[in-house]
């Protein structure tokens, strides 16, 4: 039916987590790199750090939030295109420069109930 990635981005490069033209490039990037196309996208910039981004895509949404006092980013990718690709991981872990992470992944079905 479809599939998540989950992933949590450490270590990354503050002054990336804080800005948010970077963290709409990245997503923009991230976005094209799913072949999904932009619906509608939304953010947010928190006083006196940290970003919310969300976009409604093609294939379903991708989120990102930043935490720069902690050097943390968590990721979330939903598509119904189940060949989600996990190379997506690679992308943000080189462009939030991210010296550890984690990814996981689940397969989301729909199971009938009686």
């Amino acid at each position: 039916m479809a599939n998540q990635l989950l992933i949590d981005l450490y270590d990354c490069n503050v002054g990336t987590l804080n800005d948010l033209e970077q963290i709409r490039d990245i997503s923009h990037h991230m976005i094209e790199a799913l072949h999904a196309g932009m619906v509608e996208e939304c953010y947010h910039q928190f006083d006196p750090i940290g970003i919310t981004y969300i976009a409604v895509i093609t294939t379903s949404h991708f989120s990102i939030h930043t935490w720069p006092e902690h050097k943390y980013a968590a990721v979330d990718i939903f598509s119904c295109d189940e060949s989600l690709p996990e190379e997506a991981a690679k992308i943000l872990i080189t462009a939030l420069e991210a010296k550890d992470y984690k990814v996981r992944s689940v397969d989301r079905e729909i199971e009938r109930r009686q």
